[in-house]
């Protein structure tokens, strides 16, 4: 009998979820539990590895105890994760030795720095399409064996293992019989080679990481194991990295497609096929999901540190507002703001900047400043944060941008999306559905598995609305060169 159903977890940086899909691709059921944040110190950000197995076991046992779907009906997993998050975990008893590492931390920059000096800044762009940053996984993984009692010398006994989430994931519900990850989350690691498509021996060495803590490579739609539940054997088919996945949701696997989701960072990617394209703008190069038998998908990906995020904090940490969806209407309800700016360089700025030591500012606050004009050019920050990547992207190609496709959950607020398509001057393009993360896993999944074919998948796919530019180009220029004159003001980058 056909099966009529596949499961996607979607394990984020504030949320674990499990959603399932019918072979229309909606969405049946979705449990959810909101993961905990740890900052040890200033800059650190930590997840527990075992909250993160228990809230995904959870959600899935829930979602599917909720909708009364019969396990027999489901075809297949696909799971998306936060990237570059690190957890390092005993071979013996499956216990991670130190909380996961998230990708937000940035406690590794004097390793960077180290690296940087010792001339690998040329050998890490060329080989793995990265910067040397604290955002990927191959430092905080030296951080762990370098900083926890006794972790180095069971590495190099062969007792540890490393993984990004997927791997994670995987590891624990397979009961410890597949270690393996995807392309995707592979290439996020600054220890993969994405020309060649294997693990780097010149980083491991660089990095002093033994070859055995690494994981098995797959293509992104292939078999990684099984989840049993309740004795049914469940296949695991799909897996990618959050924003591959939703690339991948947005019908990105074709080349020349770009995508922004707008989750707790902001991350634009553009499919560039076969071809390897090595950034000249403050871009890093990545691999799009992969598929067997098919071509190796290359992409551009320009990563802003903090989207969504500074939404929390206007809600968290300044009580500006009670919930992000009142912003909409707060941005809609007072004029246009004239030389105000917040820069939510709070976690430093990523692409295409790349200055770790940078810290947030609002610039341009006069006596008439008041909350609701800081909640609006919050707001604004995440479409000028856009801008900048997807003018670097369109000098590293030269091509010019006609359409952005959108998702997150940000992507819901009109505002944010019309003011993004004047500020870019092109078509702002948004699903109906904006699961696209957690639907792009389920499509990997699902095409292993024999449910969709890549035909269905593009059908699979509504839009919702197009927002269209109206903003006349002298506004726009002039709002644009103000942007950049704070980005200019917070850099960190000042000569001692």
């Amino acid at each position: 009998m056909h099966k009529k159903y596949v499961i996607a977890f979607d394990q984020g940086t504030t949320s674990t979820r499990t959603i399932i899909f019918d072979i229309n691709g909606t969405i049946k059921g979705i449990s959810q539990k909101e993961l905990t944040q740890h900052y040890p110190e200033s800059g650190w950000v930590e997840h527990n590895p075992m909250e993160i197995y228990k809230d995904q076991k959870e959600t899935f046992e829930n979602v599917i105890k909720e909708t009364g779907i019969n396990p027999k009906d489901i075809a297949a997993i696909g799971i998306t994760n936060q990237r570059e998050t690190t957890v390092v975990w005993d071979k013996e008893t499956g216990q991670p030795i130190y909380n996961a590492i998230v990708w937000l931390d940035n406690r590794t920059k004097d390793i960077c720095n180290t690296l940087k000096k010792d001339g690998l800044g040329t050998y890490v762009r060329e080989q793995t399409g990265l910067v040397i940053d604290s955002y990927f996984s191959g430092t905080k993984l030296k951080w762990v064996l370098d900083n926890v009692e006794g972790a180095r010398e069971k590495a190099e006994t062969g007792k540890l293992l490393f993984g990004t989430i997927d791997s994670w994931l995987i590891y624990k519900f397979t009961k410890g019989k597949q270690h393996v990850t995807d392309h995707t989350n592979a290439s996020r690691t600054m220890l993969y080679n994405i020309k060649d498509l294997k693990w780097d021996n010149t980083l491991l060495t660089a990095l002093n990481i033994p070859k055995s803590m690494l994981p098995k490579v797959k293509t992104s739609s292939s078999n990684f194991g099984s989840v049993v539940f309740n004795g049914i054997n469940i296949p695991i088919c799909g897996v990618a990295g959050d924003q591959q996945a939703a690339l991948f949701g947005q019908g990105g696997f074709e080349a020349g497609i770009a995508k922004n989701t707008y989750g707790t960072g902001c991350f634009i990617l553009l499919n560039n096929g076969k071809d390897y394209v090595a950034s000249k703008n403050g871009l890093i190069s990545t691999l799009a999901c992969t598929l067997p038998n098919e071509p190796t998908n290359y992409a551009l990906e320009g990563s802003i540190f903090i989207g969504g995020a500074s939404i929390q904090w206007l809600r968290d940490k300044m009580l500006l507002i009670n919930q992000a969806q009142e912003t909409e209407a707060i941005c809609n309800s007072i004029p246009p703001l004239k030389d105000l700016y917040m820069v939510p360089a709070f976690a430093g700025l990523g692409a295409p900047y790349w200055d770790a030591n940078a810290k947030g500012a609002i610039y341009g606050i006069t006596l008439d400043i008041g909350k609701n004009e800081i909640i609006k050019a919050t707001i604004e920050a995440l479409a000028y944060q856009t801008k900048d990547v997807i003018q670097a992207m369109e000098e590293d190609c030269g091509k010019t941008l006609t359409t952005l496709k959108v998702d997150g959950g940000a992507s819901a607020n009109n505002y944010l999306m019309q003011f993004q398509s004047n500020l870019l001057n092109v078509v702002v393009e948004r699903p109906k559905m904006l699961e696209v993360t957690a639907l792009g896993a389920a499509m990997l999944a699902g095409l292993k598995a024999g449910v969709w074919t890549t035909n269905d998948i593009t059908s699979i796919r509504e839009v919702d609305q197009l927002f269209s530019p109206k903003m006349e180009e002298k506004t726009r220029n002039q709002k644009y060169t103000g942007w950049l004159k704070a980005i200019k003001k917070t850099k960190s980058i000042i000569e001692v």
